[in-house]
């Protein structure tokens, strides 16, 4: 698990240093991320609709960047799907 950790923490702060701030994902960084990183996992992820929502639901403090944080979420969410969990 710490791998993965290790991965989830380094494609972050590869996608969202490519606009200067390692710390936050613009809305065009994490859709690079999530249509290169997760295509098989989020439905539609090169449509504009589909991260407009998601941002929407992950942005909580409506600042039109994710932290790290709240990028987690989306991943929590994702493997809770992913392992059938919640059902």
């Amino acid at each position: 698990m710490e791998a993965a950790i290790g991965v989830l923490v380094s494609q972050f702060k590869a996608y969202a240093g490519s606009d200067g701030s390692s710390d936050t994902l613009s809305r065009g960084e994490f859709q690079k991320l999530v249509a290169s990183q997760l295509p098989n996992l989020v439905k539609d992820a090169g449509d504009p609709a589909v991260i407009d929502h998601l941002m929407s639901t992950l942005d909580e403090n409506c600042d039109g960047e994710l932290t790290f944080l709240e990028f987690w979420q989306l991943v929590g969410r994702l493997a809770n799907q992913h392992g059938g969990f919640g059902k």
